[in-house]
């Protein structure tokens, strides 16, 4: 079934309760997906500091500090690894593709979830609002923040399968529903020389999502082009820095709903989740129409 919220803040005085507003929401569909959860977060100070890189990885083969003090070793800077098992957060003041490039060689066997200047991302298994709480999500700052609710349909229960798939810079989707076909997507991608880490077909969409972007595409057009090559039953929340946006498939069979306001835009798969935020009550609150892109920009 799954569960997705999103909350893309506007105001500025709203961002350090960016991660408590975050927490409550997931809070509200836990029901949805009690399996196992992710959360992605643009702006924190702790996780992702201005001016430097930030890495997510899954299952390291060492412990966080000791990742640090090789990675600092390795990269002649000081990297910060923040253990947050099983994800380990790492931020440098390095270009992204040189921390990246150092983690494949020093911790070979970990699985890279997150990458670029503003994300971090955090994935586990368990109930969801304990997962937020361990991982201390609702003292995070930011403007913008993604979180998903897993009930495994596609693949097993795993941190790996949890979303959000953010396999582009500074990019995240999160999906609830399936992809029908994406078995021949991918082996197309695979052709191509896509490299897959997981089996599940969320990764499907955002390889393909990211492609376009890295082609150049703008996000709304990505988003239209993928109504057009997947079929299956899908609501779809992709983020980058600079981007929020929704989608859903052409009969709208997922369940999602957006309330926006001067001070922040949020978009959940049930209203209860939207039901706490400041100002809610004068928000306009809508469904996504069927095959409709909805993007709101940084401001």
């Amino acid at each position: 079934m799954c569960g997705i919220v999103g909350l893309h803040l506007r105001d500025p005085a709203l961002y350090p309760q960016l991660g408590s507003l975050l927490t409550d929401m997931l809070d509200q569909l836990c029901d949805r997906g009690p399996d196992s959860a992710g959360m992605a977060v643009y702006g924190d100070p702790v996780w992702s500091p201005a001016g430097e890189s930030t890495v997510s990885l899954l299952d390291a083969e060492v412990p966080a500090d000791e990742l640090g003090a090789r990675l600092s070793a390795d990269l002649a800077v000081e990297v910060t690894a923040i253990d947050l098992t099983p994800t380990t957060v790492l931020h440098a003041s390095v270009a992204t593709g040189e921390l990246v490039a150092a983690v494949r060689r020093i911790a070979p066997g970990a699985r890279v979830i997150g990458f670029g200047e503003d994300l971090a991302v955090i994935k586990g298994i368990g109930n969801p609002t304990e997962l937020a709480h361990r991982f201390g999500l609702p003292a995070a700052s930011g403007w913008q923040g993604v979180a998903h609710t897993r009930m495994a349909t596609e693949s097993a229960v795993t941190a790996a399968g949890s979303h959000p798939f953010s396999v582009g810079p500074d990019q995240c989707l999160v999906h609830n529903g399936s992809f029908s076909n994406h078995m021949s997507v991918k082996h197309e991608l695979e052709r191509d020389g896509v490299v897959f880490d997981s089996e599940n077909d969320t990764e499907v969409g955002a390889r393909f999502i990211a492609g376009q972007l890295a082609d150049g595409v703008d996000l709304e057009k990505a988003l239209l082009l993928l109504n057009e090559r997947f079929d299956g039953f899908y609501t779809l929340l992709v983020a980058n820095r600079e981007s929020f946006a929704v989608v859903r498939d052409p009969i709208a069979c997922k369940p999602a709903v957006i309330a926006e306001t001067p001070r922040w835009v949020a978009m959940a798969s049930e209203y209860r989740a939207l039901a706490n935020l400041p100002g809610v009550a004068d928000a306009r609150i809508f469904e996504p129409e069927p095959e409709e892109v909805y993007v709101w920009h940084r401001q």
